[in-house]
């Protein structure tokens, strides 16, 4: 069974339908690329798998349960975390704070708990702190838990992005475009960050416009234009298709 499973998933916005009867799916620990030219749909489609839109039609199924409508904070519980196009922080808060609230969601002591200090409210707190801890050394920035987030480079910033939503401990990482706006030689390293999120068993659905990455990493690719589906397979078999070369590509990615 697929872990994601989009069938006729379609949005529309007045008389514009940004996302066309899509159907697909994510098989457990695969990375799935997205791509297309700029309004072909593919961050109308992250947000509708995180519950940020409600679909006009269509399903979307995710580990045996029907997430079809679901509000965001039922889609995070439920095991789909998503990064931002444009990096979303705490810009006042501590590094390590920023990752602590991401752990909220699954805090185990009540409202009671938090007021009257219990001691397994302060159990709690210091499980917490070290969880966080031990997602910041994962994502790089161990060295940094006390800066205030928005003094990072904008790099750091997407690694702390990034380690918010871990903290959320998702099954299904949604990344959206996890290289925007950082320089060349920055690039390589959150790759080998993705990499190594996949490594630790988290299935990744990324949309990225750098195509010689795609086609390094990608499992598969479905490409949109228009919130159509074009093309989906391999890489390779992206890069041969003639109606994405025509549509996106060009002919300097035919393989």
């Amino acid at each position: 069974m697929a872990l994601l499973e989009v069938s006729g998933l379609t949005k529309s916005f007045g008389g514009l339908t940004a996302v066309s009867e899509l159907n697909f799916q994510i098989q457990a620990g695969e990375l799935l690329s997205i791509i297309g030219p700029n309004g072909a749909g593919k961050t109308t489609l992250f947000n509708l798998l995180a519950g940020i839109y409600k679909p006009t039609s269509g399903t979307i199924t995710f580990n045996g349960m029907n997430m079809t409508g679901c509000n965001p904070y039922q889609v995070v519980r439920n095991g789909i975390g998503r990064t931002f196009q444009r990096t979303t922080i705490f810009r006042q808060s501590t590094v390590l704070d920023s990752v602590i609230i991401g752990q909220s969601l699954h805090a185990k002591v009540g409202v009671w708990g938090s007021v009257l200090k219990t001691s397994a409210n302060c159990r709690e707190e210091q499980k917490t702190r070290e969880k966080a801890r031990e997602i910041l050394s994962f994502v790089g920035l161990a060295d940094k838990e006390n800066r205030i987030a928005g003094s990072l480079t904008e790099e750091a910033q997407k690694r702390l992005s990034i380690s918010m939503v871990l903290a959320t401990e998702p099954k299904l990482l949604l990344l959206d475009e996890p290289t925007g706006g950082v320089n060349l030689e920055e690039i390589s390293g959150l790759m080998e960050l993705v990499g190594k999120i996949r490594q630790s068993e988290i299935t990744i659905c990324l949309i990225e416009h750098k195509m010689r990455m795609v086609m390094s990493i990608s499992d598969r690719i479905i490409v949109l234009n228009y919130g159509k589906k074009i093309a989906e397979g391999t890489p390779k078999e992206v890069a041969n298709n003639e109606e994405v070369i025509r549509a996106y590509l060009g002919v300097r990615y035919a393989a």
